[in-house]
């Protein structure tokens, strides 16, 4: 680790500490795994990691941020969101993200308040500022604080970290919630998210790491690295059939390969499709 990144961590772990006792917000991601790591380090069982629940969290990934939990012998609560009952956040519109943060942080602050824990924390780091806007807001009108943002710890710092303090997410690759996979404008439903779930999770159990599916009513656009896509092609009967089933008519695999938010981009015409067994 480069000596400004060691800075960085001793300066996250003062800011940790002088909170005293901490709920963090908690996805299994490697940013919020840090921050429950270093809280965990300095502040023990005045600590508790609580990972929300709810359709758009993926099951695996609930049971990867367990098992990390657990690895670290942190506290951990699972905390029931409802944001799918809000129709501001179901009518998926831009600011989707400002009333799925709003829920959880609102949760963690009343359970903060009922039970005397002095802060609440989230993952945020210094590169989300730009791309997060709307569950920074949501933080702030919450009480919340970033503590990786507030020692200035960029993306790169976060991986660094992690992998000083052997965390085996170290280079997890990012996972945004499965409305994310679903354009602006299109309703989101529970229904819709478990066919997204379950289409993913067929990408999952083949090994691949980093992906997408993408939600185009009956088209499934699957996003994988480049590096990846000849892969795909030799995987090409699993990945068409297990998404079929998962409620899909066609298929397609896009050849502009993985892009995080890439539904806010100029859409590409996909260039891969099969049509399903009639």
């Amino acid at each position: 680790m480069k000596p400004e990144q060691r800075q960085n961590l001793d300066l996250l772990r003062s800011i940790i500490r002088e909170m005293q006792s901490v709920l963090v917000a908690y996805s299994g991601g490697v940013d919020s795994a840090v921050v429950v790591a270093v809280a965990q380090e300095q502040l023990g069982d005045k600590s508790l990691a609580c990972i929300g629940i709810s359709p758009s969290y993926p099951k695996r990934e609930q049971r990867d941020a367990i098992a990390m939990a657990r690895r670290l012998g942190a506290r951990y609560r699972l905390i029931d969101t409802h944001e799918g009952e809000d129709p501001n956040y179901a009518a998926n519109a831009g600011n989707r993200c400002y009333f799925c943060k709003g829920e959880l942080y609102s949760c963690l602050r009343a359970l903060a308040e009922a039970e005397g824990w002095n802060a609440v924390a989230d993952g945020v780091h210094a590169g989300d500022v730009k791309d997060h806007v709307f569950g920074i807001r949501a933080a702030r009108e919450n009480g919340v604080r970033s503590p990786l943002l507030e020692a200035n710890i960029s993306k790169d710092d976060v991986r660094a970290i992690a992998q000083t303090l052997n965390l085996p997410a170290w280079d997890k690759p990012a996972m945004a919630c499965l409305s994310s996979r679903v354009p602006a404008g299109t309703p989101i439903t529970p229904e819709l998210l478990r066919q997204i779930e379950n289409a993913e999770d067929v990408l999952a159990e083949l090994g691949f790491r980093q992906f997408r599916v993408r939600h185009h009513n009956d088209v499934a656009r699957v996003e994988i690295p480049i590096e990846e896509l000849s892969r795909a092609v030799e995987f090409r009967e699993a990945i068409l059939q297990g998404i079929q089933q998962a409620g899909y008519r066609f298929v397609a695999l896009d050849l502009g390969g993985f892009r995080s938010g890439s539904l806010s981009q100029p859409q590409l015409i996909p260039l891969s499709v099969h049509r399903a067994a009639t």
